[in-house]
């Protein structure tokens, strides 16, 4: 049978216009990117000086100051009604690339790579498994991000992360909103926590937050993962809502985070935390404002690279 057809959809920009660009498409639903920057390519061009002699110098120009962000949607009319929707007031001239369904999976490879986080965590990409071992005191956490991305490079998944080792409660659940990959369910079991559950509005994450769970040893008596949309299903809420999890986690965007805000205090054990993610700078005291109008407190605010994460609690 013949591979799924995808489209690499590319953006140029300068540098500075980088993360305005990320944050609109994140905003708009994207749910993995890809990008490249001039440094990235002098760097290329450094550790492969074995393989050339010189290099043409109007493609040094050409490359000079330029950063391009890619993302990617199947070939088909399904495809295209997304693409509008992730390009949503991004006022730009875009390129597109015809990838096979491996060539597309593959593709990213390259831009992942072993990653220290905070003061115990080291991400290691499933396919360098032999060559990283994790340095002395952290955990090692293997992950596959496969079709939903969630690698733990971007800054709001990392500070995600980060808050994960301050606030999850050894021997105790995890309840992950939006758990993508499952990289914050894992690295929670892998820092102590009994038990975690996941949700997603993609099913392919389901698949994927399974996979990486089981490639760190974990089963399905340490995790459950689930598709479903909280903001829309009450007997999700209410199945949910049976854990009681000291730690509550929200890596998405702040247009999902605030009508979810109202919902937290049902899911979250009294004393609990709730540790959201994935906020654009600019927007951080409005869901802040959101949390507080349901009965939470801010105990943190936590900034990285033009991203916000909030620690609340009831």
């Amino acid at each position: 049978m013949e591979d799924s057809m995808w489209l690499e959809i590319i953006l140029d920009a300068k540098a500075e216009e980088l993360d305005a660009i990320c944050a609109r498409l994140i905003a708009n639903g994207v749910p993995g990117l890809v990008t490249e920057e001039e440094g990235e390519f002098q760097k290329f061009l450094e550790e492969n000086r074995q393989y050339w002699d010189y290099v043409d110098d109007e493609l040094l120009e050409q490359m000079k100051g330029v950063s391009r962000v890619k993302l990617y949607v199947t070939d088909d009319a399904d495809g295209q009604k997304q693409l509008a929707q992730y390009l949503e007031g991004i006022d730009r001239p875009y390129t597109s690339l015809r990838l096979r369904e491996y060539d597309w999976a593959h593709s990213w490879q390259k831009y992942y790579r072993p990653l220290t986080i905070g003061k115990r965590l080291y991400i290691v990409p499933a396919w360098e498994r032999e060559t990283s071992p994790a340095p002395e005191g952290r955990s090692r956490l293997l992950m596959n991000p496969g079709l939903t991305f969630g690698t733990g490079s971007h800054a709001s998944t990392q500070l995600c992360l980060e808050g994960v080792e301050d606030y999850v409660v050894p021997g105790k659940p995890v309840l992950d909103l939006g758990c993508g990959s499952g990289i914050l369910a894992v690295a929670a079991l892998a820092l102590g926590a009994s038990h975690a559950t996941g949700v997603d509005i993609d099913p392919k994450a389901v698949d994927v937050a399974y996979e990486n769970a089981a490639l760190n040893g974990l089963g399905r008596d340490r995790c459950r993962f689930l598709a479903g949309n909280v903001l829309g299903d009450t007997s999700l809420v209410t199945e949910l809502s049976a854990v009681q999890a000291p730690l509550v986690l929200a890596n998405i965007v702040a247009d999902v985070i605030i009508p979810l805000a109202p919902l937290v205090p049902k899911l979250l054990a009294a004393d609990g935390t709730f540790l959201c993610s994935g906020i654009i700078d600019q927007r951080g005291d409005e869901v802040a404002a959101a949390l507080e109008r349901s009965g939470l407190r801010i105990l943190r605010r936590l900034e990285k690279n033009g991203w916000v994460a909030l620690a609340a609690t009831r």
